[in-house]
């Protein structure tokens, strides 16, 4: 019974981290957009820390595209030293 109990734990925490991850892709996009739109940064970090609480944001220019790499770091659980990344990018002054 214990063994059960442990994998079903594990595979509940696995669920978890692939919500956060997902959550964390979606802010990463929504903050390209709004900084291709011209917002401020801190409108788009805004975007990203209310999807993954604890989220970071950082921006770059590559040509004519704005990339947004949003970092989650200590997940609650047994996840405590896992980091999380996702990046996406939006042309530049696209609506």
């Amino acid at each position: 019974m214990p063994a059960v109990v442990l994998v079903l734990a594990c595979c509940l925490g696995a669920v978890q981290v692939v919500g956060v991850q997902v959550r964390l892709t979606d802010a990463a996009a929504s903050a390209a957009r709004a900084l291709a739109r011209g917002d401020s940064t801190g409108r788009a970090a805004g975007l990203v820390h209310s999807a993954v609480v604890g989220a970071s944001l950082s921006s770059d220019r590559r040509g004519e595209f704005v990339c947004a790499r949003a970092t989650a770091q200590g997940l609650p659980g047994i996840f405590v030293g896992l980091t999380l990344e996702a990046h996406s990018c939006a042309l530049a002054g696209g609506l």
